[in-house]
């Protein structure tokens, strides 16, 4: 597992900028962490390393948005669905097993419809308003 701290939300996009830059088609993101622990912000970072000049918003409401640079960018939000039956009947097979990058906020809900090689990215809030992110089975470097 890598860790990282970001105190700050450009210190944040900035580590997504450098996940971003390592990332290869059809490689997912299981993003977990509470409400406005930098889930979005980090989201940012990693469209910016995709050449990606697209404003990203939270996709909470509408539940998919898909940003094109130099590969596409599939930021799901599942947090307002009710379980896994919900997660496949948006029709996500295409988005997963794509040419693109999907990035699933509150991914908690659906872990197991998710790849075993699903990349898992944790944002902790700390105390001191500083981000514990944690990163499970990403088997690049960031530095």
């Amino acid at each position: 597992m890598l860790t990282f701290f970001t105190h700050s939300a450009d210190e944040t996009t900035a580590l997504g900028y450098k996940i971003g830059k390592k990332l290869k088609k059809g490689d997912i993101i299981a993003m977990q962490g509470t409400l406005a622990a930098g889930k979005t912000t980090i989201t940012k970072g990693i469209a910016q390393a995709l050449d990606i000049s697209e404003e990203i918003t939270s996709p909470t409401f509408c539940l998919i948005s898909e940003y094109y640079g130099k590969m596409p960018l599939y930021h799901m939000d599942v947090y307002r669905l009710d379980g896994t039956e919900d997660f496949i009947n948006l029709g996500v097979d295409d988005m997963l097993y794509g040419d693109g990058v999907c990035i699933i906020e509150w991914s908690e809900k659906i872990m197991d419809e998710l790849p075993k090689n699903t990349i898992i990215l944790r944002i902790l809030p700390q105390d001191d308003n500083s981000r514990k992110i944690e990163i499970e089975n990403f088997n690049e470097t960031i530095e």
